[in-house]
């Protein structure tokens, strides 16, 4: 694996974990700059460019990883636009419960998918 592969998933960990500030953001203000619909796409970020990218790997598609990286980001995705949703619309309980509830759950498993699948490329890249 190359390094940009690495510093594709590092750089991913640190940008999905500040989507927690930006959802919390929308429910204490009720907007945002982005909107629901666009959210919930999983392949407009980085991360989401990168894992539909037709340049990636054929081998590496075909791998447990990254089905699951990819599952688990569109997943985030959907429930990040959930969250928004209900800020935009004044559901702010129901804003929090989500935000608290299965979105911290769906961020956590993601992250810990991509330092799984990044401990294994740098585990790889040693041999």
């Amino acid at each position: 694996m190359s390094s940009d592969f690495v510093q594709n998933i590092t750089d991913a960990i640190g940008a999905h974990g500040a989507w927690k500030l930006r959802l919390r953001t929308a429910i204490a203000t009720g907007s945002s700059d982005a909107r629901p619909s666009e959210v919930r796409c999983d392949d407009r970020c980085a991360l989401g460019k990168w894992l539909h990218s037709p340049t990636m790997d054929v081998q590496v598609r075909s791998g447990m990883p990254y089905k699951v990286v990819r599952r688990l980001h569109a997943e985030f995705h959907s429930t990040a636009a959930d969250v928004l949703t209900h800020a935009l619309e004044g559901r702010k309980a129901d804003a929090n419960a989500l935000l608290e509830g299965d979105f911290t759950a769906r961020s956590e498993k993601l992250v810990r998918a991509l330092a799984k699948w990044k401990g294994e490329a740098l585990a790889a890249s040693r041999h």
